[in-house]
């Protein structure tokens, strides 16, 4: 299945407002600003911040192993003038490493974003369409509720649904990105059963 992506003749009527209103706003809460839109974030639940630990270690190892750099939210990353979002996780590889002297204005290589009742179908439509417009290569949709991560590849001007192999995800345009799904899942579930039930 293919999700075609937006092109620069085809992007949606945008909002009234840039980068330099979004820099006017507080801390808090969070937004994020998408074709010029603003959206309030609201604040994760304790489950989404486990998964979002957990994958972080595991993506952690990559990019130290690979020379890549990988960002948990908050951070803001501007891929447009007219968007400026908070991923839950960002990787770069290490041929494509933003400048870090101030914000990040880069496409990252991946973007995870972790679902929340509240935010699931932003991130599966306005981010989608955003994410494959700016350049990311590959976008993860993590369902934590269905145990199911969507792992999506820009292809053509498209977003291409990829599946695990045996449980193990391997990217097609991201060489070093190696996920055993049913590892992340059983961690999950081990930090979870410990904040539960304690030790």
């Amino acid at each position: 299945m293919s999700t075609s992506l937006l092109t620069e003749a085809a992007l949606p009527a945008l909002g009234p407002y840039r980068v330099r209103e979004y820099d006017q706003l507080p801390d808090q809460p969070r937004h994020e600003l998408v074709f010029g839109r603003l959206y309030v974030t609201p604040s994760p639940f304790p489950r989404h911040q486990v998964v979002s630990e957990v994958l972080g270690q595991l993506l952690g190892r990559i990019a130290d192993a690979a020379g890549g750099l990988l960002f948990h939210a908050p951070l803001d990353i501007v891929l447009a003038d007219h968007s400026v979002v908070q991923p839950d996780l960002l990787y770069f590889s290490a041929t494509r490493l933003p400048s870090l002297d101030q914000r990040i204005e880069a496409a990252p290589d991946l973007v995870v974003e972790i679902l929340s009742p509240g935010t699931a179908r932003f991130d599966r439509t306005k981010k989608r369409n955003l994410y494959g417009f700016s350049g990311v290569k590959e976008y993860w949709l993590v369902d934590e509720g269905r145990r199911q991560i969507e792992f999506l590849i820009k292809t053509a001007g498209s977003f291409v649904a990829a599946a695990p192999v045996t449980g193990r995800y391997r990217s097609p345009v991201i060489p070093e990105i190696v996920l055993d799904v049913s590892q992340l899942w059983q961690l999950v579930d081990a930090k979870l059963h410990l904040m539960q039930h304690g030790r």
